[in-house]
């Protein structure tokens, strides 16, 4: 399931409408990110995140695809928020569930290090000295790289 929302989420709600009684879930492994107080240095007052309704959609979902794709996934669940967030609120909830940990674990993995490299969002960092918008890291295009190369497992 993707949503991108506004409005913040309930971790517990998202991973009980996740799970939904299925007994066939033997491993729930999640991701949550949160806007940091500082980066490179600098203290960030808030982040504004923009994106195109209805391409940041479709790319998730594609993303969300290659990951049912590679892994035996019983569900899997993205949100990402938009607009102002300030420190220590929620961006992004990635759940991944499956029979298997390993797999709920490394299909998580890559769901967000894909999220981060491939979904059209842009980040605008408010700082003291102004706001300026972020690119992309090398680091995280080097997390997305490896699962180019790697054929998942399970355990």
């Amino acid at each position: 399931m993707i949503k991108v929302q506004r409005e913040d989420f309930d971790v517990g709600r998202e991973l009980a409408q996740l799970t939904g009684g299925n007994h066939k879930i033997g491993g729930v492994t999640l991701f949550v990110g949160l806007v940091r107080d500082m980066a490179d240095n600098a203290e960030i007052s808030a982040m504004t995140l923009e994106h195109y309704p209805g391409m940041t959609e479709k790319q998730l979902e594609k993303i969300n695809e290659e990951a049912q794709r590679r892994w035996p996934l019983e569900a899997s669940l993205i949100i990402h928020r938009y607009g102002r967030l300030e420190p220590g609120e929620q961006i992004v909830l990635v759940a991944t569930a499956s029979p298997h940990r390993q797999a709920a674990f490394e299909a998580c993995h890559f769901l967000i290090d894909w999220l981060k490299t491939k979904a059209p969002f842009w980040k605008l960092e408010e700082t003291p000295d102004g706001g300026h918008w972020v690119d992309a890291r090398d680091s995280d295009n080097t997390a997305a790289d490896r699962w180019r190369l790697e054929e998942p497992q399970s355990d």
